[in-house]
């Protein structure tokens, strides 16, 4: 075998990323990037299909067409293997929606192998330099890469899991304010559907843009009811579930609306405030830890140990 050099390896690396760039390059000339069916169309249904809305929307640009048709069976295969090893798409779908992500389960699957990709790249890089300095056997290295990989994958899937959880919070601690404006619009003399469509307008929170969603689909046919229940149940927070439920009840049974908005504002008032003497409790017992584990006994040690030393020397 012809033995081959660091240097040699750098210039194939650096090769490889610069005919990666040259292509990226080509690709992007119209002729290459061709724009699909569905971006033609997409202009002439955006009032009636939110697909077409959301394409249009992100814009999406691709400068890697070939790459990306070449590596299109890859990429499926690894999607699906991850939605089986991460516990299946219903999952992951309902943190998209969390999260408010306009993203299909396969779109962030290959995302994650994307960032699995990468992960497995820095540490193959890492591993490389590290064996510049001292030899590493090749399983190490692959089994660092391996970790890499790993990394990014579950990496991806945490930040997914944070921003749906953030979001919902933020939508927990907006709702009493919606339900005090639905309250007072309401007292007002307006329906809730009115009422609902003014605070999807004037307010700018996360609650009040799924609900603009509710008023697109009641525009559309959906009946107010079923769109709002369809709602709660994407979402899941359990506050905006139980004031959906007692909103559908009280449409069905022809009950007074203000009241029971009225009342649930109230209760998520009270809940609100439990979880904040909830919150308050476990921070205190968290400052308690360092005061019991690093202050008191470094002034134990403090105490004693100029006793100690007078001991020793007998004085």
């Amino acid at each position: 075998m012809v033995p081959v050099s660091s240097a040699q390896s750098w210039a194939v690396l650096f090769g490889l990323m610069l005919g990666v760039g040259l292509w990226s390059l080509v690709s992007m000339v119209p002729r290459l990037s061709k724009p699909r069916l569905s971006t033609r169309v997409a202009p002439y249904v955006v009032d009636v299909s939110e697909a077409a809305r959301t394409l249009l929307d992100r814009r999406p640009a691709n400068p890697l067409p070939v790459f990306g048709l070449v590596l299109a069976p890859v990429i499926e295969r690894g999607s699906t293997l991850l939605t089986v090893l991460l516990g299946g798409s219903s999952t992951t779908e309902q943190r998209l929606r969390q999260a408010g992500l306009a993203l299909t389960v396969e779109d962030f699957r290959a995302r994650q192998l994307a960032w699995g990709a990468t992960g497995c790249g820095v540490a193959l890089v890492g591993a490389l330099v590290a064996g510049r300095y001292r030899d590493i056997p090749l399983l190490v290295v692959l089994g660092i890469a391996a970790i890499g990989a790993v990394i990014g994958v579950l990496g991806r899937e945490y930040l997914l899991q944070r921003a749906a959880k953030a979001r919902v919070e933020r939508m927990a601690s907006e709702l009493p304010t919606v339900l005090e404006f639905l309250t007072l619009s309401l007292s007002a003399g307006e329906g809730i559907l009115d009422a609902i469509r003014r605070i999807s307008r004037i307010s700018r929170g996360e609650l009040s843009h799924e609900l603009s969603t509710v008023t697109a689909e009641v525009a559309l046919g959906v009946p107010f009811a079923e769109s709002l229940s369809k709602l709660a149940a994407t979402i899941e927070l359990p506050a905006f579930t139980r004031c959906v439920d007692q909103i559908v009840g009280a449409l069905e049974r022809g009950t007074p609306i203000v009241e029971v908005l009225r009342a649930q504002a109230q209760d998520v008032r009270e809940e609100s405030k439990r979880e904040l003497l909830e919150i308050a409790g476990r921070k205190e017992v968290a400052m308690l830890v360092p005061l019991v584990f690093l202050i008191l006994p470094t002034t134990v040690a403090f105490a004693i140990f100029p006793g100690i030393v007078v001991l020793q020397m007998g004085l």
